[in-house]
């Protein structure tokens, strides 16, 4: 049948009735072509009625009744019969029926109708005519619905998994050679064009999100699938095109590399090494992301030798041809592939998502023998230039076109292909994991299936040996934001898959082979002598590599991480030599310096791999040393080098059994060499680091440490010098620690002791009080600190210093030289009338409380230099109040006789300070009342008294007082409010 009709019944649940559904299908030539179903489902899968009644057909075929088309049992029926059938029918269903009968009457009694020039009738139930299109029902507007839903939400709520599920979709239809593939693609493709998103992000110039990016990118790559399906008709091809065309033109289109136009040469050229590159790169044709695909279109399948080669695995050379070169086969007599490799991998890529596989396979290593052939013409041709290029140390040649982060991703497919044919598809592999990962493949080796003799290979082999080629391309790093994230994306990518391979002694063997090959190649390998200096680098790569080979060929695997580590694009200047080679030119303009917007993560990366090599390096001092000189010379940045030396010591000190000399040794040379990169630049780790190497020589032990003491000058500054080296250095837990004998201490304290002295002549200011600190337990060094304070008192410091010297000589038992270092530090300063919260008083303060607890010579001393530097009448007063409460001489200084009576406000010293207090409270009265509001009359009035407090101090103080308020109220009469108050309060 043509036609299936049937009821389906959804049982009652919890929460809803028993449901039943009209369901009816279309079918012809085994594929459904309609669908329609009462439960209104909007989706672009069927519902679950439609799949009910469809398995209830495939299962139980016997139980559906299976009718003639009724057209057939129509020619049976007389005149009577059709009558009656017609008006019944119309009676079941009238109110839905009967206006369609009227019209259709109505046409067929008119003589002139339409439906009376054609020859018979229509009919649902009888099959499609076999020129009639036949193909899967889709529900196209659900598509759109759909993609349009999921675009809207810009990639959050999990949209961006929903749209790659949609791209999954697409590539089961293509495999299951599902025509309507392209339609559903097609669909998707014109909703993402309509994403009102992408001309905002044109105006604004910003790039489209990376989730964005992503799934364009997925787009563009199906869309090559597509055109490059090996059995599509020229009609489809030619429909495509226009489309891409049509959507490639749009000026809202998405570029193929994010922000810049592309240098790349059009994908149906095959790209040898010297492919007469045009240097007018500037008037470069615009990609977009389709611009792959709509060259694609140009690709066809009709090569009698690519037919040959995805039509058998035994295609092979007749023997007596395998002398001389030949373009179709190598040596061995296996065929080789010479296309454009990315454009090659392409069609790999389409047989695979069109269900071809075999084809997949044998298309897979025809272009691998192709690659390797390429790696022995390029070796011989290194040998020969070898010589010339080591000397220049640099060289022009290199591939413009990465094969790692490409848009068609061709080692990635390769790779793909290779192992699918080998994996192990266990019972229950489709079982999920506890954690909801999916468990990483397994693979067997599966031998190439080949006409030639050498028999041993397997396509697992293969898949690892055409990974490590495509990684160890040496290539230019591309243009971009974009470009250079993907390129890492890839990277990443691919050895995520290498690591999912168990390394049996196969493996190792095509492993320690291809790496050999990549140390050799020369200018044709990333990882050779000589390489550009934009040359993406191979850190992550060799990282890789290393680990896997370190149990199998450790001299291999240090040889190749160390050669790794080089970052040429940090090192050294675009050589003007570029110029000669015009079709190797990389850039227009060859001395630009390249604009690497991933280059903090590839220097992260060039981190990673030291780090690997000098945990593995653990104990061996020879390696050490190699791996500390490479770090050495291709590490430029500081942070980057701290957290190497970090790490060093933390895998060089584990918590449970014994430090590690080697690798400590490494770790305090590398904060040895942070700290001379950081000394005179600004650093915010820089206290951090300086704290850490301390720790790190502590760890080393004494000789470390008097290492860093005495060399001091290179590593710090005299601050960190003093505050954090020295003082650490000598600190009770650094001497516990270390378990140290009496002339090991001794050693220690003398040599803090020499950088004290030697920065606190470098730098008093900051290191005089640390200084004496670090010398209090020898007389001679504190001594000559002292004097080094004394001399640098009267140019270079500050008062604030001064007096915390002196209170810190006060409290080491020297109140002499506490009284001498204030005094120095009174003639610094100077406090105006109003700054009657200034730090500086508690200071001053206790300066007058210690000369006058010296004695009357001291308080007679520093009295003039307090009247000479405060004008605040109240810190005045309180000075004056404290020296008038107690007998000088109180702290008894030894061979001194003290009167032991309180001294007069009449004589001196004290009468000079009474005078300059009185003087300093009418100074501060004038100076308040320019400018005073109404709110502060109070406050002034508190003043007033306070003054009145001190006038009386003096013997004529009462009539000194009254003169100065008469003074005020003749001079302020303007102020009557204030002058009322003056009045009601002193008379």
């Amino acid at each position: 049948g043509f036609h299936l009709s049937g009821t389906v019944t959804e049982p009652a649940t919890a929460t809803e009735p028993e449901m039943t559904y009209k369901v009816a299908i279309s079918f012809d030539r085994c594929k459904i072509t309609s669908v329609t179903c009462g439960c209104g489902n909007k989706d672009i899968f069927y519902c679950a009625h439609v799949v009910a009644l469809s398995l209830y057909r495939i299962r139980k075929p016997d139980q559906v009744k299976l009718r003639l088309p009724i057209s057939e049992t129509l020619f049976q029926m007389n005149r009577d019969q059709l009558q009656k059938f017609v008006q019944y029918l119309i009676t079941a269903h009238h109110t839905e029926v009967l206006p369609t009968a009227q019209k259709l009457a109505d046409e067929i009694l008119s003589s002139n109708s339409e439906i009376n020039q054609v020859h018979g009738a229509p009919d649902p139930t009888a099959g499609a005519s076999i020129d009639d299109e036949n193909c899967w029902h889709l529900d196209e507007e659900q598509v759109r619905e759909q993609v349009k839903l999921f675009l809207s939400q810009g990639g959050y709520y999990g949209s961006g998994k929903q749209l790659n599920s949609m791209f999954a979709k697409v590539r089961e239809m293509l495999r299951m050679r599902d025509s309507n593939g392209a339609r559903m693609l097609t669909l998707i493709t014109e909703q993402f064009m309509a994403d009102p998103r992408l001309s905002l992000w044109r105006q604004q110039g910003t790039g489209i999100t990376e989730k964005c990016r992503q799934l364009w990118d997925e787009l563009g790559a199906l869309w090559v699938c597509v055109v490059l399906n090996p059995h599509c008709k020229l009609e489809e091809k030619s429909c495509w095109l226009r489309q891409l065309r049509k959507w490639g033109e749009m000026d809202v289109c998405p570029l193929e590399d994010g922000n810049y136009g592309n240098e790349l040469p059009n994908i149906t050229n095959a790209l040898t090494q010297s492919s007469g590159h045009s240097q007018d790169s500037l008037a470069r044709p615009r990609r977009t992301v389709f611009t792959r695909a709509i060259e694609g279109c140009d690709l066809h399948w009709q090569d009698s030798h690519l037919q040959r080669i995805i039509s058998s695995d035994f295609y092979v050379s007749p023997s007596y041809q395998r002398e001389g070169e030949s373009l179709l086969f190598n040596s061995q007599g296996q065929p080789l592939w010479l296309e454009h490799v990315p454009t090659a991998c392409a069609r790999v890529d389409a047989l695979r998502s069109h269900g071809y596989p075999r084809e997949a396979l044998r298309l897979t290593v025809a272009i691998i023998n192709t690659l390797r052939l390429q790696q022995q013409r390029q070796l011989e041709i290194y040998k020969h230039q070898k010589k010339e290029l080591l000397q220049r140390g640099a060289t022009t040649i290199t591939n413009l076109e990465g094969w790692v982060g490409h848009p068609l991703n061709p080692i990635g497919c390769l790779f793909l292909t290779l192992t699918e044919a080998c994996r192990l598809e266990e019972e229950n592999c489709l079982e999920i994991s506890d954690a909801g990962d999916s468990k990483p493949p397994v693979y067997q080796h599966v031998p190439v299936v080949t006409g030639s003799q050498d028999g041993d290979e397997s396509y697992l082999s293969l898949a690892l040996e055409v990974a490590l080629m495509g990684m160890g391309q040496q290539r230019v790093m591309p243009e971009g934001l974009y470009a250079q994230d993907k390129v890492c994306r890839n990277e990443e990518q691919i050895i995520a898959r290498l690591q999912d391979l168990e390394l049996d002694p196969v493996l190792v063997q095509t492993l320690r082979k291809q790496c050999i090959l990549l140390l050799e190649g020369g200018p044709f390998s990333g990882l050779g002598e000589v390489i550009h200096r934009e040359s993406v680098p191979m850190h992550t790569f060799a990282k890789y590599l290393f680990s896997a080979l370190l149990p199998h060929d450790a001299d291999l695997a240090y040889k190749l991480a160390l050669r790794a580590m080089r970052l040429p694009v940090l090192e050294t200047t675009a050589p003007s030599s570029d110029v000669t080679h015009p079709h190797h030119l990389v850039s227009v303009v060859p001395s630009r310096y390249p604009r690497w917007f991933t280059l903090g993560h590839l220097e992260s990366q060039q981190c990673e791999l030291a780090s690997t090599m000098l945990t593995a390096a653990k104990g061996d001092m020879l390696r050490l040393r190699t791996v500390l000189e490479a770090i050495q010379k291709n590490i430029h940045s500081s942070s980057l080098i701290f957290k190497l030396a970090q790490d060093a010591f933390k895998i060089a000190t584990p918590a449970d059994s014994n430090s590690d000399t080697t690798l400590l040794n490494v770790a305090l040379e590398l904060g040895l060499q942070v700290m001379r990169m950081t000394l005179s630049t600004l650093n915010w780790r820089r206290r951090e680091m300086v704290r850490w190497l301390v720790t790190c020589a502590t760890e080393v032990g004494v000789r470390a440490l008097v290492s860093i003491l005495q060399s001091w000058y290179s590593l710090f500054t005299p601050t960190e010098a003093t505050s954090i080296v020295a003082a650490t250095v000598m600190s009770h837990n650094t001497i516990l620690r270390l378990s140290l004998d009496y002339p090991q201490r001794e050693e220690l304290a003398s040599c803090a002791r020499t950088l004290a002295l030697q920065c606190a002549m470098k730098d008093p200011q900051n290191c005089a009080l640390s200084a004496l600190t670090l010398c209090e337990k020898d007389h001679i060094a504190f001594e000559t600190a002292y004097q080094i304070v004394i001399d640098a008192a009267s140019t270079g410091m500050t008062y604030t210093q001064l007096f915390t010297i002196a209170r810190y000589m006060e409290h080491r038992g020297y109140p002499l030289r506490a009284f001498k270092l204030a005094s120095l530090a009174m003639t610094h300063l100077n406090l105006a009338y109003n700054q009657d919260t200034h730090p500086a008083i508690n200071d001053v303060l206790w300066a007058c409380a210690l000369s006058h607890s010296l004695g009357k010579n001291e308080l007679a001393a520093i009295i003039p230099l307090v009247v000479k530097s405060v004008h605040c009448a109240t810190v005045l007063s309180d000075i004056l109040r404290r020296c008038t409460m107690t007998a000088p001489g109180l702290a008894g200084i030894p061979g001194r006789r003290n009167s032991g009576k309180l001294m007069s406000t009449d004589k001196a010293p004290l009468r000079q300070l009474l005078d300059a207090t009185i003087s300093a409270y009418i100074n501060t009265t004038h100076s308040r009342l320019t400018h005073i509001s109404p709110r502060h009359y109070g406050e002034f009035i508190e003043f007033l008294s306070k003054a009145r407090e001190t006038f009386l101090l003096a013997q004529d103080g009462h009539i000194q007082f009254a003169q100065f308020i008469d003074n005020l109220k003749q001079i302020y009469k303007g102020k009557k409010k204030l002058m009322l108050l003056v009045r009601e309060r002193f008379g």
